[in-house]
């Protein structure tokens, strides 16, 4: 008989989940400090590249957005096939593999001199990420269970507690990042490199050789689960218009720093904030939401804050930027707004996908929805990244292109809200494990 561990809405269980860290075993604490290596060794240089390539390579506004959207495709569209391979051939390899793509793309971004370069190194480091993200989240998942089992913390918690070091990876890596600039991107870059090539010693010394888990399945068995249900393909589409949005931060942030102050010296600053308000907030705040609003207010109400950040922008664009550090309130609103709206709709919406699926074939579902989401970016960002050109300078029609940003969250929170209300399938009570 297993031990139950307090599941209700204590704030102080919350705010603990930090301290327990030390109580975890090894492996689980491999994985945790992984996430924050990893996001301090991509933040190193992503949030970086769109300044690289327009202001030392001198790229045109589309050609930044096809790199930035193909960056973001080959990782969230390929999360599926990352997953299926850690299924197929267990977590230790993929990770490893992972590892090693993401240092060879960092070294061609490095000292990639033109466009098929640069797009063939972004491309490296994007399907790296889905290679290796997929495959420690599923050992997470492992981990968790077998913990809550033994009555240590709920997988639950093991996740929340996943995603703050991840932040914490997230904070520190643009701050570093951005220092590092000030000398060259290439030396931004081989850091980079050299953080994931200690990840790769790391979980090649210490990542056990655990069996896979569905060895001799077929890669896309499920799939055909998933195009059959027409709910979850609509809550699919709508979904797409948070990554399209939260991509902004990579495209759209540079170019409005760059209209309001002439550089992008408070970038590393900007993504910190955003990451500030996820270590802080992100707990209490999904924890509200379940509670208090269900899925049908809380998916429209945080689609309605990505909306909001690009109308905020949309009203300052055509001006004159104000003196000093008032120039850079539109900036801060926009990373505020987006980061509040990716807090309240994207717990909710990962627990709805789950319960779309029925409980069952969760892995095909999940990898669908990040290849929809890919696919959405890659179309997006390249759109976005043309329109982006006219709000470079204050002019009468530099609104244009965060009208259209604010429109596709605001399209896909109201899909998201018919689907919410309609409600999803019912479980599939009797193929549950017992």
């Amino acid at each position: 008989m297993t031990t139950a561990v307090p599941r209700g809405p204590n704030p102080l269980r919350r705010w603990s989940l930090l301290a327990r860290f030390a109580g975890l075993p090894r492996l689980a604490q491999l994985l945790l400090l992984t996430q924050l290596a990893f996001n301090l060794g991509f933040y190193l240089v992503v949030p970086f590249l769109a300044v690289h390539l327009a202001d030392d390579l001198a790229m045109a506004g589309w050609a930044v957005g096809i790199v930035l959207g193909a960056r973001t495709f080959s990782q969230q569209g390929l999360f599926v096939v990352g997953g299926a391979l850690a299924d197929r051939f267990g977590t230790r390899p993929v990770v490893l593999a992972g590892c090693a793509v993401r240092v060879a793309g960092f070294v061609v971004l490095a000292l990639a001199p033109t466009f098929p370069v640069v797009l063939a190194g972004a491309m490296l480091t994007g399907f790296a990420g889905a290679l290796f993200s997929p495959a420690v989240e599923a050992a997470l998942a492992d981990e968790g269970t077998r913990l809550e089992r033994h009555g240590t913390i709920t997988r639950s918690e093991l996740f929340g507690l996943f995603a703050i070091c991840g932040e914490l990876g997230a904070v520190t890596g643009p701050l570093l990042g951005a220092a590092l600039l000030r000398v060259d991107f290439w030396l931004t870059c081989l850091v980079a490199a050299a953080a994931f090539t200690a990840i790769l010693f790391g979980h090649h010394r210490l990542l056990p050789a655990l069996p896979p888990r569905s060895f001799g399945e077929p890669i896309l068995a499920g799939w055909g689960d998933v195009l059959r249900n027409r709910m979850f393909l609509a809550f699919a589409l709508g979904y797409s218009a948070y990554l399209v949005s939260y991509n902004q931060l990579y495209l759209a942030l540079p170019v409005e720093l760059q209209r309001a102050t002439g550089g992008q010296e408070a970038l590393g600053w900007m993504f910190a904030l955003a990451s500030v308000l996820i270590v802080v907030c992100q707990l209490p705040l999904a924890a509200w939401a379940r509670t208090r609003l269900g899925a049908a207010r809380a998916l429209p109400l945080g689609f309605g804050l990505l909306a909001t950040a690009f109308v905020t922008v949309s009203a300052t664009a055509p001006a004159d930027p104000p003196p000093g550090v008032f120039a850079l309130a539109p900036a801060i609103a926009l990373v505020t707004f987006v980061t509040f709206g990716q807090m309240l709709a994207v717990p909710v919406a990962q627990d709805m996908v789950a319960r779309l699926a029925g409980e069952q074939r969760l892995g095909s579902y999940f990898g669908f929805l990040s290849s929809a989401g890919g696919f959405a970016v890659l179309a997006g960002s390249t759109g976005v990244g043309a329109l982006l050109d006219r709000a470079r300078t204050p002019t009468p029609d530099a609104a244009l292109p965060w009208i259209v940003l604010a429109m596709l969250p605001a399209v896909g929170g109201l899909l998201l809200w018919l689907v919410a209300r309609r409600g999803p399938p019912p479980r599939h009570e009797d193929n549950d494990d017992p």
